[in-house]
């Protein structure tokens, strides 16, 4: 029964795990599992691999996969480097290595850190997620850092600049006037001061084929436009633009936080009075 079924080799690297060098890569990892299976004369060995994608997260298109085949019984070993490739949260990966994949009837391998569910010997294996886990957090930590460190000395820390600004080619943390939509942005301003509604106001751009910023964006990514209803301008965009302190000079970081590391929803932060600061040139 079980030469008949798939052996998964399961690879997966983070941006942090990146920093670590060649001995993560997933072509190390790849070298490392398709010889533990050979030394071992193990059957059907397939890849499911996950590029770039945290262990403190199970939402990966490779696992995902992986467990598929497991749900449909085709899948008799599941095998990985180490036990941190499987995940950083020590509550989930203990949650399939100790319930689901027995389960159906899985037998897991980490290759370095010895463990094999096939024998009893793996008392180690909750410390070692334990310690997976405490490696997230506390890189998680340190980057928290780094970008509140960033954020506070003024340079903006969204990766796109807003509508009517754009990234320096000289400094990417430093975003500049784009001559082509900041006259759009003065001019939203300029009618509503004449007395103008946002949803007046979206009416004036789309009947001057003024292009929206997603297609605006579009273009400038694609060299055309691909969006539908390219100028169709939303009344909340309007609303959007006319609200963003950006536009008086002032960069605006530490908008949304997270609850967790392991949980990546941001939550918008409610602004309060003197939380910006006035570094960006004023629209």
């Amino acid at each position: 029964m079980l030469k008949d079924k798939i052996t998964a080799l399961y690879c997966r690297l983070s941006q942090d795990d990146m920093l670590d060098g060649e001995s993560n890569s997933i072509t190390n990892q790849k070298s490392i599992l398709l010889r533990y299976v050979q030394d071992n004369g193990l059957p059907n060995p397939q890849f499911y691999v996950d590029d770039g994608v945290s262990g403190t997260t199970f939402e990966r298109d490779g696992f995902k996969a992986m467990m598929s085949d497991i749900e449909a019984g085709k899948v008799g070993i599941v095998i990985t480097k180490d036990l941190s490739r499987l995940g950083r949260d020590y509550l989930k990966t203990g949650e399939y290595i100790e319930i689901i994949f027995p389960d159906y009837d899985v037998r897991y391998i980490a290759v370095n850190d010895g463990v094999d569910t096939f024998k009893s010997e793996n008392e180690m294996m909750v410390f070692r997620n334990v310690f997976n886990d405490f490696y997230a957090r506390d890189t998680s930590k340190k980057v928290r850092a780094v970008l509140k460190t960033k954020g506070q000395s003024g340079k903006p820390l969204a990766t796109i600049p807003p509508y009517g600004y754009k990234k320096s080619e000289n400094d990417k943390y430093m975003w500049v006037i784009d001559e082509e939509t900041a006259p759009i942005v003065r001019r939203i301003y300029q009618l509503c001061i004449e007395g103008c509604g946002p949803s007046r106001i979206a009416k004036i751009l789309a009947n001057d084929k003024i292009l929206k910023p997603t297609a605006y964006m579009d273009l400038k990514a694609n060299g055309r436009v691909t969006v539908e209803k390219p100028y169709r301008w939303a009344q909340k965009t309007i609303v959007g633009i006319l609200e963003k302190a950006e536009y008086l000079g002032h960069t605006v970081n530490f908008k949304t936080h997270q609850k967790s590391y392991k949980v990546p929803k941001p939550l918008k932060i409610q602004k309060k009075n003197g939380s910006f600061s006035r570094t960006l040139t004023r629209l």
